[in-house]
């Protein structure tokens, strides 16, 4: 019961929202119609954001092959799914009841105090778990204190985390319906606060004018293909025609695939922004149910896509920027004795897209830029000083790659350490 639990119940983040919003519809004693319609479509929603994500996560898989074959890079590459994957083995039972009792305790605590969050980004949670399972045991917390204690830790992160974002993503979408459940948050604050002081929130990313002749970048798609068609060329450039067409292409000629695969990058982001229009259309209506009847006044915690349709622009300049701090960054580590990162296109799509965004609120185009530059830094020293602390998982080419993995794990080993 509990693998069924956990892997195909509170593992499928799909099926987990779902429940959520049919729980609100039956508890606002909806019609059978509206409750059908509306589950189905919450569901559909999230399964579009997430197919979208697989889009752009295979498009971008290609191009870090391409990089790295072109500029020879070699160091550890963060990734959660892959150390995630790594430590079930061994530490995948403490996983799974850390994440169930975690989720307890996010409801508890939701309905007990100010912190009214519940967080509804079950990848995330899973990922929170598996970090505080490693960092305990390594540390010989073992039985029922490992499970009490990462249950209690998980679910304080899982409302602190989207409470510390909640003042700017008011600023973001104008209103308080949601918040941002995102391991990732502390970058993102970080990206708000530099837009906050050296930014100029008048200059939005959303207002570039642009030439009459170039109107058609207006079109976030054509946009997105336009710049993405341009690294992925350059690159492939570099990394050479016989490397791609014998390794990635299967023979197609190296140009048409890179454009091809800039264009899908386009698709994916396409899909993400429209899934993520159905998915708030039907979740926030669907939460009230659960607001009023159990957590009054909740506000369900959503992935960091939910914010790409406010500021586009920002989108791309945040990837962008934050990957450029990234590229920076490889030549910083080495000359402080730590290991290389190199730069995750997944993670510095994600949540440099998302403090492209924050930073845009705060600081307008500077904010953005700057915002998810210092967001850039932040995931890749992080990881890097993480290390150490998960024991021999740290050295299988891959760590946990988003702000708050790095934070938390490094606090918790120290505390534990000087306790």
């Amino acid at each position: 019961m509990l693998q069924i639990m956990m892997n195909d119940i509170l593992g499928t983040p799909a099926i987990l929202i779902g429940i959520f919003a049919l729980i609100g519809l039956l508890l606002q004693k909806k019609g059978i119609g509206e409750i059908v319609s509306g589950t189905l479509k919450t569901v559909l929603g999230f399964i579009l954001v997430s197919a979208g994500a697989e889009i752009i996560v295979r498009s971008l898989d290609v191009f870090g092959k391409m990089f790295n074959q072109a500029f020879a890079i070699n160091g550890v590459i963060p990734n959660n799914e892959a150390i995630v994957a790594v430590a079930q083995n061994k530490f995948g039972a403490a996983t799974a009841l850390i994440m169930v009792f975690g989720m307890v305790v996010n409801l508890i605590l939701a309905r007990f105090t100010p912190l009214k969050y519940i967080f509804l980004t079950g990848h995330h949670t899973l990922f929170m778990a598996c970090l505080i399972a490693v960092i305990l045991t390594t540390n010989g917390v073992s039985g029922v204190a490992l499970v009490f204690t990462g249950s209690i830790i998980l679910g304080a992160l899982m409302v602190l985390s989207p409470a510390i974002l909640q003042p700017f993503v008011r600023q973001i979408t104008g209103s308080d319906q949601f918040a941002v459940g995102h391991f990732g948050s502390i970058g993102y604050f970080v990206s708000g606060w530099v837009g906050k002081w050296f930014g100029n929130k008048e200059k939005s990313t959303e207002t570039i004018k642009v030439p009459k002749q170039l109107s058609f970048l207006r079109d976030t798609s054509v946009a997105v293909s336009l710049t993405m068609a341009i690294l992925f060329v350059i690159v492939a450039c570099f990394a050479g025609p016989a490397y791609i067409q014998e390794k990635l292409s299967g023979g197609q000629n190296y140009l048409v695939y890179s454009i091809i695969q800039a264009i899908t990058f386009a698709a994916g982001v396409y899909v993400v922004l429209n899934g993520v229009r159905m998915l708030i259309a039907e979740i926030v209506p669907a939460f009230k149910g659960i607001a009023e009847k159990i957590v009054p006044q909740a506000k369900p915690a959503l992935d960091c896509p939910t914010v790409f349709p406010f500021s586009p622009n920002a989108v791309i300049i945040g990837f962008l920027s934050s990957f450029l701090a990234g590229l920076t960054s490889m030549f910083l580590l080495p000359m402080l004795g730590l290991k290389v990162i190199v730069p995750g296109l997944v993670p510095h799509f994600f949540t440099g897209a998302t403090a492209g965004v924050f930073g845009n609120a705060t600081g307008g185009r500077r904010g953005a830029f700057f915002g998810s530059f210092a967001n850039g830094l932040i995931i890749s020293f992080l990881p890097a000083l993480l290390l150490p602390a998960l024991g021999s998982l740290g050295f299988e080419g891959t760590t946990f790659g988003d702000a708050d993995f790095g934070v938390v794990g490094l606090i918790l080993s120290y505390l534990l350490q000087w306790f």
